[in-house]
């Protein structure tokens, strides 16, 4: 726990980019505690399209919740005082909306019934899953969310006029919290499906916290919710500090790797998240983590790794933001400060002068990276100071090999449009990829490994002040940036040297969520 007892010798100063304005948050010099997320290698029903009894249902996600219970345990004994399991992880996925009937349970809204389905399992029927969870908070004295599929009659209480699906039902994707004595404390419906023909989107968006005693409000959101605005960064803009991020989560390089995009939320909205994700070979799915503003510990599964995997970590607890309109502090590696104060028109120089003469042009070339069409320039050079756009967007690359004789070939790229495949969300983003092969055609495709390092300053002139920063290194390592500037007027820059593993990626991911509908 090094990190802890930095943490309390000095008070770390964060920058959020999600203002317009600078804002900084300390961190209390004694306040922390200890979280706990489990990345579960799920026990899949076999032909999740065939209709199944409420019996084979519950002996089915019986399996799951055993494993629940053993880590539950686990996780208490090292301290833990809340714990979040993944999406998925009970029940399973792709089911049919018939075929998922003997999965679901009836949640009640915590809002407006208390209720301890352990000790009082009889108020309410078919609520095996709920009271096994119940008990398994209560047991072990910790705050619990795990997920699972809920049946609501029509209509909503909630929403009263909203249209009812089809067959007179909704079904939802939904995370459940418990109190550490078991009481239901909190249900959120996922707002934004990927593809799950058994569930609804819910008729509003839901916005939901729960209260804990040692860490003040937590907030919930469910896998591609992160991805768009509401909830999450609705939960963020309300000043909540912590998240409980549940997912399934087919990684999706070089860009959207889960444990590297969970950071860079992290560190884009200058909050703590508690990410859990589903361990499937098959689908790609695993990464999971806890990460503060200046702290990720974190699990990518290899081939031949153990099935699951139990992350423990004494995070503190992030307090209320406090604004600051004339400077800023910025996060320099292993927690030092420095003051900087807000960028003007020549830029945030990388060199010692800000008189430079701006980037030479470099001949640019066009490949798809995420199914998106960047504008890329090859990083041929031992050094350079590089300007690329995608239309109006213009991106810039300070960069220096550390060793001149590396033998990968790398490209620095921008893009700026709507992302249309496999769901529809505008983006301006900066990225440098290593390219899969010697021959440019390759630049974009996913690539795991890297032997070459850089320092670099990467910058973008955003037209939003959602931009989320990472670092993703050989063989799914994080780092952390050494410095992170937003200026005014939204331009934002990302400063690192001494690379611990060969760079993968280097990122500047910009949401630009008022376009999503346009």
């Amino acid at each position: 726990m090094a990190h802890m007892k930095e943490m309390r010798e000095k008070m770390l100063l964060v920058i959020t980019v999600f203002a317009s304005i600078y804002v900084v948050s300390a961190v209390a010099v004694d306040s922390s505690y200890v979280a706990a997320v489990y990345e579960h290698k799920i026990i899949l029903n076999p032909d999740p399209h065939t209709p199944v009894s409420r019996h084979d249902a519950l002996q089915h996600m019986k399996k799951n919740l055993d494993i629940y219970e053993e880590q539950a345990a686990r996780a208490a004994q090292q301290g833990a005082q809340i714990l979040v399991f993944p999406e998925d992880g009970i029940h399973g996925f792709n089911f049919t909306r018939s075929s998922i009937a003997g999965y679901l349970e009836t949640i009640p809204n915590p809002q407006e019934e208390s209720w301890n389905p352990c000790t009082e399992p009889e108020r309410h029927n078919n609520t095996e899953v709920l009271q096994r969870l119940s008990c398994m908070a209560r047991r072990n004295n910790l705050y619990l969310v795990a997920n699972m599929p809920d049946l609501q009659p029509c209509p909503l209480k909630t929403s009263p006029t909203s249209t009812c699906p089809p067959d007179g039902r909704w079904q939802f994707n939904t995370n459940v919290a418990f109190r550490s004595d078991g009481l239901l404390i909190a249900r959120y419906h996922k707002q934004n499906l990927f593809f799950e023909q058994s569930f609804d989107t819910p008729p509003e968006v839901e916005v939901i916290t729960f209260d804990t005693p040692f860490a003040g409000k937590f907030g919930l959101f469910i896998c591609f919710d992160i991805l768009f605005h509401d909830p999450a960064v609705v939960l963020v803009e309300m000043g909540v500090r912590q998240l409980i991020f549940p997912t399934a989560w087919m990684n999706q390089l070089p860009l959207l790797d889960s444990i590297q995009f969970q950071q860079a939320f992290s560190l884009g909205a200058n909050v703590t998240l508690l990410a859990v994700n589903i361990r499937n070979d098959r689908l790609i799915m695993t990464g999971s983590g806890i990460y503060t503003p200046f702290s990720a510990t974190y699990h990518h599964a290899r081939k031949g790794d153990p099935e699951g995997r139990l992350l423990v970590a004494r995070v503190p607890v992030l307090e209320p933001l406090e604004v600051k309109q004339s400077a800023a502090k910025e996060v320099e590696a292993g927690g030092g400060e420095s003051t900087i104060s807000v960028a003007t028109d020549s830029g945030y120089c990388y060199q010692d002068s800000c008189d430079d003469p701006p980037p030479p042009s470099y001949p640019t070339f066009i490949s798809s990276m995420m199914y998106d069409t960047f504008t890329f320039v090859l990083l041929n050079e031992t050094q350079g100071d590089i300007k690329v756009c995608n239309g109006t967007f213009c991106c810039r690359l300070q960069y220096r090999w550390l060793l001149q004789d590396h033998k990968e070939l790398y490209a620095f790229g921008a893009f700026a449009g709507t992302h249309t495949v496999n769901g529809r969300y505008a983006l301006q983003v900066c990225a440098v990829v290593r390219c899969a092969g010697l021959d440019r055609s390759s630049c974009g495709q996913e690539v795991e490994e890297a032997e070459s390092k850089m320092d670099f300053l990467l910058e973008g002139n955003f037209d939003t002040k959602y931009v989320y920063p990472s670092i993703l290194t050989s063989r799914m390592f994080l780092e952390q940036p050494e410095s992170l500037e937003k200026a005014a007027d939204m331009r934002v820059t990302m400063k690192h040297s001494n690379t611990k593993g060969g760079l993968v990626t280097a990122c500047l991911y910009g949401r630009m969520y008022h376009l999503d509908n346009e």
